[in-house]
């Protein structure tokens, strides 16, 4: 049985769209802010699924700015303070609550700045052929269920649609930003996650990794944009059962393994997928409970997310 559609977030008419990705949708606001709208729209090696997830994109969007709030000491980030609903039409103010950042504009670093404390994905793949993440050797015998001993910085390229990130070694990071600027991506990032990690910790949740986004604003200093620490971007993992040997995911991981597991390799000439209905709600119910867990707070009902 498939999974009935759900209506998606329409466009808004009150402000020009400048981008649709994957997931989120840009509006220019003014010449200095964006209006970042998250869909419930749900994507796996880079295609668009048919189905999108009832309240994803609130869920999303409450828990970036839940972790912008918590790391803002360490870094600043492209959030105005601002209420999205502000700069919209009345009528279309229902159709961005909870689920829009009203955000500054930034010049992008080209680039992911991914942090692992374990070897899991791609990490895991180069690892298995080579011995390396990133270039960066590690030690043998580690599984997936090993912590590293420090986590360790593994750059990324940022793909265009349609094509795949491409991890790629520290000297590459450098030749593309600067050695400098490279130097203070690093820390920062590293930063933030291992701040990130106690608090999963104490929520039991361990998060094998990560990936962050930074940007420029207009004094050049290095600042936190577009999502942060969701299940979109990071791996989250129960802690009592890692500590049992076991990978139990709260994340897009599953989905992932299912899709594989189904035959579907992505790319720019894989069509929309139509999933069925208890794929669909797996999902929703592994983002709500890492939502729970980590923000301290109950999940909004269904029916509000997914208005």
């Amino acid at each position: 049985m498939n999974t009935p559609p759900v209506a998606a977030v329409p466009t808004l008419r009150s402000l020009p769209l400048v981008a649709r990705g994957k997931v989120r949708d840009l509006y220019a606001v003014g010449a200095d802010r964006l209006l970042m709208v998250a869909s419930d729209r749900l994507s796996a090696f880079d295609v668009v699924m048919k189905a999108p997830v009832p309240g994803k994109g609130r869920l999303l969007t409450q828990m970036a700015l839940f972790w912008f709030a918590r790391l803002a000491p360490l870094c600043p980030n492209h959030l105005t303070g601002e209420a999205p609903e502000s700069v919209v039409a009345p009528e279309e103010r229902a159709l961005v609550e909870g689920r829009a950042m009203l955000v500054r504009r930034l010049a992008p670093l080209p680039c992911e700045a991914v942090v692992r404390g374990y070897v899991a994905g791609s990490g895991w793949k180069e690892y298995q052929a080579h011995g390396t993440v990133c270039g960066q050797p590690l030690p043998k015998g580690l599984t997936m269920t090993t912590r590293l001993a420090a986590p360790i910085f593994t750059p990324a390229t940022k793909a265009a649609a349609g094509e795949h990130d491409e991890n790629i070694s520290f000297a590459r990071l450098e030749v593309a930003i600067g050695a400098a600027r490279a130097a203070e991506l690093r820390d920062v990032a590293l930063r933030l996650y291992a701040a990130a990690c106690d608090h999963a910790a104490d929520c039991g949740i361990v998060i094998a990794d990560t990936k962050f986004e930074f940007g420029l604003d207009a004094d050049g200093r290095l600042t936190l944009m577009d999502e942060v620490l969701t299940p979109d971007s990071s791996r989250f993992w129960l802690a009592d059962e890692l500590r049992a040997g076991r990978i139990v995911a709260l994340d897009k991981q599953p989905l992932r393994d299912w899709l594989a597991a189904s035959g579907v390799t992505g790319g720019a000439e894989q069509a929309a997928l139509d999933l069925p209905a208890e794929v669909i709600e797996g999902v929703r119910e592994r983002y709500a409970r890492a939502y729970t867990m980590l923000c301290a707070e109950p999940t909004l009902p269904a029916t509000r997310l997914a208005r």
